[in-house]
């Protein structure tokens, strides 16, 4: 967890960028122990990249133990105490509320959150996605579309609602709960912050509101890779969708900054900071 940082003036290196990426992915249970990885040359055309960058990122990833090398082609994951951390149960409910550009690792930050603690995770995708691509078919609109004006304005508040209600309904029953979303409309909105704030407080419930701070080209490696279909805009003018967004965003209300930058500290430990932060402030 860190302060915000100045937009980088070049690139990061590859390889840290995919080896970052992939040990998020063991940290959040995607991928898990003892699972065996695709080959150099299979990740190298996942990745989009060399196989000497791959080679490179599995170097770094077998020297902090996350991969071992059973043979020259055979490599799995190590991540031994992977499994779920005991359950942290406060006395009145928290509520994380995780925003940021897409590909910053917001679900990947949520997953490590909910590992650690056993509260659930709200990802607004994984909730909204089929309904939302049959709402924008009905539309007459491609279920990808996520630049339109008929999206922005009719389905994107609706999407955020349904979010936003499932969140107080798990606060209500006395749930911390954890929320990923890009949030970046409502995160720059003092009113939607107030009234949110408000919404939780009625129910006793604090609210914790997380930045995930990513450089760009950590991002675009992400987004390139996932291959999402909502993604073929961007990635399609990615200096423009670059020109449309504010790298150096920061939410109008007080907020704590996680970077997944390839060069910051593991995502895990900043996870571990955010998290006794809340601890914290839920026993003061």
């Amino acid at each position: 967890m860190t302060s915000p940082r100045p937009r980088l003036s070049r690139s990061e290196s590859k390889h840290q960028q995919v080896a970052r990426h992939i040990r998020n992915d063991i940290e959040a249970g995607v991928l898990r122990d003892g699972q065996v990885l695709p080959s150099t040359r299979e990740l190298a055309a996942e990745w989009g990249t060399s196989v000497f960058t791959i080679s490179e990122a599995m170097r770094l990833l077998a020297d902090e133990g996350f991969v071992e090398s059973k043979s020259r082609s055979k490599r799995v994951v190590r991540n031994p105490n992977q499994g779920r951390g005991g359950e942290v149960r406060l006395s009145k409910p928290h509520v994380i509320l995780i925003g940021g550009y897409a590909g910053s690792g917001k679900t990947e930050l949520g997953r490590v959150l909910a590992r650690q603690t056993g509260w659930p995770m709200l990802d607004k995708d994984t909730l909204t996605r089929p309904v939302v691509e049959a709402a924008l078919e009905v539309l007459g609109l491609s279920p990808h579309d996520r630049e339109s004006e008929q999206y922005l304005s009719v389905i994107r508040p609706r999407e955020y609602e349904a979010l936003s209600a499932a969140a107080l309904e798990n606060a209500g029953c006395g749930n911390s709960v954890i929320v990923t979303a890009p949030f970046i409309r409502e995160f720059a909105d003092p009113a939607w912050v107030s009234r949110t704030e408000a919404m939780f407080a009625n129910l006793e419930a604090a609210a914790t509101f997380v930045w995930l701070y990513c450089d760009p080209d950590t991002m675009h490696t992400y987004i390139r890779r996932r291959g999402a279909a909502r993604d073929a805009f961007k990635l399609w003018d990615w200096p423009g969708y670059l020109a449309s967004i504010d790298i150096d965003f920061r939410p109008s209300v007080p907020h704590i900054v996680v970077d997944n930058c390839a060069t910051s500290a593991p995502l895990q430990t900043q996870a571990k900071e955010l998290l006794d932060s809340v601890l914290k402030r839920s026993s003061a």
